[in-house]
């Protein structure tokens, strides 16, 4: 008996997917990969100013789908600290238009954060993570552009929870020196002043 041959559209399918691998594998595309956490964290309070701040809560929520335990409550005695010790926003015009009145903006955002191990030593030392986003409001309609501007608030705090866990994850994944050390003069910058 003659074996059957593959259809001609599962080879072309095969083909493509064959094909696919090969282009994204040569541009340099890699999964990324699960985040990588000191091996005795434990538990994770992530402490903020304000407890309900929704950067901390979409931190807890991020660190959960890691499968790690986080929480906003309850005393730091035996847990890491994920410390969020300032939030900053500020908004700055980019361009006006031919009367004058401001027509682009740059959204601005900066957070000091800071963590520390169980054990009261620290990981990752005070630092700064700015992020800045353009957008466009028409003076004369300016409903449209607080709906856009909520809409890159949240995209923005999505954003700033994942560059904090991208710096946990890259001091986890790096050697560490001896003896890290704090530095003293991590401030906000001002987010109302051109960059």
């Amino acid at each position: 008996m003659r074996k059957a041959l593959p259809s001609r559209p599962r080879l072309l399918r095969t083909a493509a997917i064959a094909a696919l691998a090969l282009v994204l594998t040569a541009c340099g595309f890699h999964l990324r990969s699960a985040l990588t956490l000191p091996p005795d964290v434990g538990q994770i309070l992530v402490a903020s100013r304000n407890p309900y701040s929704p950067l901390a809560q979409s931190v807890v929520q991020a660190l959960e789908r890691a499968g790690v335990e986080a929480s906003t409550e309850g005393a730091p005695t035996g847990k890491a600290v994920l410390s969020v010790v300032s939030e900053k926003w500020g908004s700055l015009p980019i361009s006006v238009d031919q009367y004058g009145r401001a027509q682009e903006f740059t959204l601005r955002y900066a957070v000091v954060f800071s963590f520390t191990k169980a054990d009261g030593s620290v990981f990752v030392p005070k630092q700064v993570v700015e992020l800045a986003r353009d957008y466009v409001s028409s003076p004369t309609s300016p409903t449209g552009a607080e709906s856009e501007v909520d809409l890159l608030t949240k995209e923005m705090r999505k954003d700033m929870t994942a560059a904090i866990l991208r710096r946990i994850d890259a001091a986890a994944r790096s050697p560490k020196p001896e003896t890290p050390t704090e530095p003293t003069d991590v401030t906000l910058p001002d987010l109302n002043a051109p960059p």
